[in-house]
């Protein structure tokens, strides 16, 4: 028996990259990082998954509409409209949007060039 939390598949996100910044040139040390601002949508009854981790990809969200609910650590968390939760190496969870609105969110965080 797995130790995972059973995690539906992802469903009704779309995700459109906003901007992105090569930290190289700007900060010592962060060559081959990008900064990169990324807006998502969530329909009613849409689940980001899997279960994923931010180990090297730290960031923040903020909820512009609508509600999200962040599962990590066995909780349920719902955040919005306004500030969102903090990503950082600790962070395992997935998301949802149990409401009847779309939610609407914008993601910033560091991450490995391609």
């Amino acid at each position: 028996m797995s130790e995972e939390p059973e995690v539906p598949e992802t469903r009704g996100v779309t995700m459109e990259l906003l901007s992105s910044i090569d930290l190289g040139p700007e900060i010592p040390g962060m060559a081959g990082h990008q900064l990169r601002t990324r807006l998502f949508t969530f329909e009613p009854g849409a689940v980001f998954g899997p279960l994923h981790d931010h180990v090297g990809r730290p960031g923040s969200v903020y909820v512009l509409q609508g509600t999200i609910t962040d599962h990590r650590d066995g909780i349920a968390t719902e955040y919005g409209p306004g500030p969102g939760w903090p990503e950082d190496r600790n962070t395992r969870h997935w998301l949802e949007n149990r409401g009847t609105e779309t939610a609407i969110e914008v993601s910033v965080d560091v991450v490995r060039q391609p």
